[in-house]
């Protein structure tokens, strides 16, 4: 049995035999981004085939370049309604291996000639490993003066310095989540201690009350046995998001759900996931820092946080409309139809795969009711993330 990397084994293994069981949001963080030995965290040479075919997941920009197109598409329509500031800044937090990036900047150079010449481009991200990566795959771009500029964390960005696009993909689904079960005690929570070698699974009562009145807000209908995830750290993530955009917008891309579809109660077993190797499993406790963790994204909770906090919600939507809405069938058509490209593309669009599972939210501040053109298809109603507004 293999339950994982061996000195993350040990980390975890040393902290709860000091102070005890440990909830489970604790585990994922460290088998995720433990500082030396954290699945995203470790040396380059041990990284560099984690994301990709070859890996243990895919992202979209694994897929194909056109989602990097629309996206610097969109960016100029929103420097325009910004009136192109100098310099329009682009902060993408959680870049991967920077391949969006990568293709973010082609089509810009290729296409938004003025955007270009005014474009500041941060990534952030924590993992020096994932940052080796992306100045591997950035290479080409590092000599121009002003482009690139790498930080550690969203702290290392002052406060209102962004004016322009605060932009992720596929990063929210990768923070820690705190896992809930219902039982006769009511809500309880995962947590996680050791025995025998072996990681095991044990519930009590819920951590914080951060953590107990947000449950309380969204467990109207839980019926007896039923598990879910909610995912803290995004709230306070897209705090920070809202603090730091001075003028601009933010835009959010992952898979995930508005509140009421995401904690249904026929939706009973979460959506907690690990993936390794490009397979599926929920054995969190094997493989530990030699596999992804991931859980479905609350858009409800995202959106009304970012309005608390001086974000309006410009609109949500799917992968597919968002990018139908800024013209892909011409980009697809550039393409042959029977080539790999080609079907990678529509790859990206699956009704029933990546064109409806991952969502796009748009939000913006210092600007009145802008309208966008990724947002001109939009298959929700008006109200999918408000609905838990009054709860």
């Amino acid at each position: 049995m293999n339950t994982g990397h061996p000195e993350l084994v040990a980390a975890i293994a040393a902290e709860i035999a000091a102070s005890g069981a440990i909830p489970f949001v604790r585990f994922m963080e460290l088998a995720l981004y433990h500082p030396q030995f954290g699945y995203y965290m470790r040396a380059p040479e041990q990284t560099s085939e984690r994301i990709g075919w070859r890996g243990d997941f895919y992202t979209s920009s694994d897929v194909h370049p056109i989602l990097g197109q629309a996206l610097a598409k969109q960016a100029a329509q929103m420097d325009r309604l910004l009136g192109q500031p100098d310099p329009f800044t682009v902060t993408e937090m959680g870049p991967g291996k920077g391949l969006l990036t990568r293709h973010f900047l082609s089509a810009c150079r290729r296409h938004f000639g003025s955007l270009f010449e005014r474009l500041h481009y941060v990534l952030i991200d924590r993992s020096p490993a994932m940052q080796a990566l992306q100045r591997l795959h950035l290479t080409s771009w590092l000599d121009r003066p002003n482009l690139l500029t790498w930080a550690d964390d969203l702290a290392d960005v002052a406060p209102e310095e962004v004016n322009g696009l605060f932009l992720s993909n596929e990063l929210i689904d990768s923070f820690p989540v705190h896992r809930i079960q219902v039982t006769a005690k009511g809500a309880e929570e995962l947590w996680v201690d050791y025995h025998n070698g072996r990681f095991v699974e044990c519930l009590r009562p819920l951590s914080s009350q951060t953590l107990a009145d947000h449950v309380r807000r969204m467990s109207a209908d839980w019926p007896d046995g039923y598990r879910t995830e909610i995912n803290l750290y995004a709230l306070i993530w897209m705090k920070e998001v809202a603090q730091i955009l001075s003028r601009g917008f933010a835009l959010t891309i992952d898979y995930g759900h508005a509140a009421q579809d995401l904690y249904r109660p026929d939706r009973k077993s979460g959506t907690f996931l690990c993936y390794s190797r490009q397979s599926v499993n929920e054995e969190p406790f094997l493989r530990v820092g030699e596999q992804d963790m991931t859980a479905h994204v609350d858009f409800t909770s995202l959106a009304l946080t970012g309005e608390a906090h001086g974000l309006r919600t410009t609109g949500f939507t799917n992968q597919l409309s968002f990018l139908m809405g800024l013209g892909v069938e011409h980009m697809i058509e550039q393409l042959e139809p029977d080539s790999p490209e080609f079907k990678a593309a529509v790859h990206l669009l699956r009704p029933n795969g990546m064109g409806t599972t991952f969502k796009v939210l748009v939000q913006h501040k210092g600007i009145l009711n802008p309208e966008l053109d990724g947002l001109k298809y939009k298959p929700f109603f008006g109200s999918a993330l408000t609905a838990q507004s009054a709860a």
